[in-house]
């Protein structure tokens, strides 16, 4: 039973959205996303993830300047990548040591918890808006921004996990054969059989 006060926090919620947006919206347990603020900064976590936000000129996410953010953005932005590139024989030698230190150093200040950024902006003149989720990279001296990011309105909507009016109905199981497959025995049965006279 919903109390007078949730009716209150939907009306907000809902506030300026569309029907099909509130159709759509994804229906989520309290509690799943919580309220995790990282100095100030406001965030939300699920889970031991953290998300916070970040505004951007429109058309510069890509170049977004995280050492000119925030130190709580900055620090977040330090962060060690996930997925740092493979090392190759004899290349970046003097680097290495460098990215030992560094990593030493983002050792010291690793945050409670995995932390990415939502990062936004909008063009007043236009309309247009701009919306990515990702891994910030600290670019001192320029450089990428991001270790990785996902541009999060060039994805097809998910429906919200509801079925539309438009969407059809399934019409009955598949009735088409499936193709027909041989299988191959490894390679090495195979060289037995030869080495034994079979065929």
């Amino acid at each position: 039973m919903r109390s007078g006060n949730d009716d209150a926090d939907l009306d907000l919620l809902y506030d300026q959205l569309s029907k099909r947006d509130i159709d759509t919206m994804p229906r989520l347990d309290a509690g799943l996303v919580r309220r995790a603020n990282l100095n100030g900064s406001p965030g939300w976590a699920h889970g031991e993830r953290r998300f916070l936000l970040a505004s951007s000129v429109f058309g510069k996410i890509d170049q977004l300047p995280w050492p000119q953010k925030s130190p709580t953005k900055q620090r977040v932005a330090r962060q060690r990548n996930p997925e740092p590139p493979q090392p190759s024989l004899f290349e970046d030698l003097a680097l290495e040591e460098i990215g030992g230190l560094e990593a030493l150093v983002a050792a010291g200040q690793d945050l409670d918890l995995k932390t990415y950024v939502v990062a936004h902006s909008l063009d007043p003149l236009s309309q247009q808006v701009e919306l990515v989720f990702g891994r910030p990279r600290l670019n001192s001296g320029g450089g990428q921004a991001w270790h990785w990011r996902q541009n999060l309105l060039g994805t097809p909507t998910s429906g919200g996990g509801r079925r539309t009016e438009t969407t059809p109905l399934p019409t009955g199981p598949n009735t088409v054969p499936d193709a027909p497959v041989r299988l191959r025995r490894p390679a090495e049965e195979r060289r037995d059989d030869r080495a034994s006279g079979e065929q």
